[in-house]
């Protein structure tokens, strides 16, 4: 078997400092596991200097690799600039839905009474991103406009990769879109959720609205859950239910292109947070999220070592929480660096 490529794209402030501790962790001097490292910068400065043609590049190696590790990036605010990496990245490799997970940190205590996982899988692309936008002038005032879009397949995608991973999970899936106030552009997610559901008749199927599920998050904690939503709708939802659970930055964010059979062809893993320019060059930001990602990577390969490395990373991750390895975020007082080197150690002694 050849070594496996993982495109690593670099990015901007602490996403950077933190995809070098994943690269710490991922290196075969540490996992015995020999794997290749293809780097891209995707920094913002690299981006407007080859107007976005690295990002270009970076998802062109990616469909050719099949892996792709991603640091946070800075998105710039200004209209004609070279926006969002993650834009082009997702429509380049055919992305279709986004997977965030969220976990029981051990030794952390949660906001809420949440015990179980709850994962929730949002479409990629389309909907309020990349949707155009316009103000115009009347005699009654200002108008704001907005054109959205989805399709039947990325909506198909994403009702049957939620049902997917709830029977994986042992887990129901809960939730859906607004499809009563919009039955005919949010009710096409409902359509596909509904078609889905008789096609895996052993998982619990349990529709909602959007206002519901968010209500409901927190009286339905205690089961496993998987949520399918809309684009804007997910990325919300996923970064409060990875708060409920103790730290957005506690868990790992995976973006999926799917073949015909819905199983994953290209697998693009990130932190779900952003760039955290305060505490950029304090050596106090939580490398946890950065870290699974770079082990879920390994656990998406057909390769019984690769899996036995990912899980051995995931279990040092959790380990070192429950035994006293935190960061602040987690009511800890370790750096970036020694939380770091305690998965290292870890990981080593597994392995």
């Amino acid at each position: 078997m050849s070594k496996p490529t993982i495109v690593v794209m670099e990015g901007d402030q602490t996403g950077q400092e933190l995809l070098e501790e994943a690269l710490r962790v991922l290196s075969p001097d540490v996992t015995g596991y020999d794997v290749a490292f293809q780097r891209f910068d995707l920094s913002l400065e690299n981006r407007r200097k080859t107007n976005n043609q690295v990002v270009y590049e970076a998802a062109a190696a990616m469909r050719e690799s099949r892996l792709g590790l991603k640091a946070a990036t800075i998105t710039p605010e200004t209209k004609g600039d070279v926006g969002s990496p993650n834009a082009i990245l997702r429509k380049e490799i055919n992305g279709t839905v986004i997977v965030r997970t969220g976990r029981r940190i051990p030794g952390v205590q949660p906001p809420v009474a949440v015990s179980s996982p709850i994962s929730v899988v949002r479409m990629a692309v389309d909907d309020a991103y990349g949707a155009k936008e316009w103000r115009e002038e009347t005699a009654d005032g200002e108008y704001a406009f907005r054109t959205e879009k989805i399709s039947r397949a990325i909506c198909k995608g994403v009702a049957k990769y939620a049902f997917q991973h709830a029977k994986r999970l042992n887990a129901k899936v809960f939730g859906g879109p607004k499809f009563t106030v919009s039955p005919i552009y949010e009710g096409m997610l409902k359509e596909e959720m509904d078609a889905a559901a008789p096609q895996y008749p052993d998982v619990a199927y349990e529709p909602q609205l959007i206002d519901a599920t968010y209500a409901l998050l927190l009286v339905k904690a205690g089961e496993p859950l998987v949520i399918p939503a809309l684009n804007r709708d997910g990325d919300c939802l996923s970064d409060l239910v990875l708060q409920m659970f103790g730290s957005i930055a506690g868990s790992e964010s995976i973006l999926l292109a799917l073949d015909d059979n819905f199983q994953p062809n290209v697998v693009m893993a990130e932190a779900p947070h952003g760039t955290a320019p305060s505490l950029f060059g304090k050596n106090v930001a939580n490398p946890m999220a950065m870290i699974l990602a770079g082990a879920s990577l390994l656990g998406y390969q057909d390769d019984k070592a690769a899996q036995t490395v990912s899980q051995a990373i995931y279990d040092s991750t959790l380990e070192a929480v429950m035994e006293g390895t935190r960061t602040s975020d987690l009511g800890g007082k370790s750096t970036t660096t020694e939380f770091t080197d305690e998965v290292i150690r870890r990981v080593r002694a597994k392995l």
